[in-house]
């Protein structure tokens, strides 16, 4: 399935001020709970909750050609680790310098690290229901 944008700048804004972060070498990570994920999920046709996804990639970085890159490095790398991760959050994910000369594969074990840091990967064996009740 592909991943939900998101799209407000104040979500952007949200996540970065009152989420948990973890930054690595080649990317920053920030995670929020998200507020709409009940409403949305009631509109998705699975009717399940789901991770909305925010990327940012500075000009800092280089030009088009290298921000799109990026993006498109940090998404394969997501579409790997997202069966792992726990839903209903609002996920932000800013590429740094060093994600340039990097692959997939390499950022994918970051982003892995990460969301074990930021508690966000689920519990083996645990269905999301209990997982998530017990997180409360």
């Amino acid at each position: 399935m592909k991943s939900i944008a998101i799209r407000e700048n104040h979500l952007y804004n949200k996540t970065y001020r009152k989420g948990k972060s973890f930054v690595g070498k080649l990317v920053a990570v920030y995670v929020l709970r998200d507020l709409a994920a009940d409403r949305l999920a009631k509109a998705n046709p699975q009717k399940k909750r789901v991770n909305r996804l925010g990327l940012s990639v500075s000009k800092k970085l280089g030009g088009a050609v290298a921000r799109n890159r990026a993006k498109r490095v940090i998404r394969a790398a997501y579409d790997t680790v997202k069966s792992e991760l726990k839903t209903g959050n609002l996920i932000v994910i800013s590429a740094r310098g060093a994600l340039l000369s990097k692959k997939s594969t390499d950022v994918a074990r970051e982003l892995r690290y990460a969301f074990s840091r930021l508690e966000m990967l689920s519990l083996a064996g645990v269905p999301e229901s209990d997982a998530r009740g017990k997180e409360n």
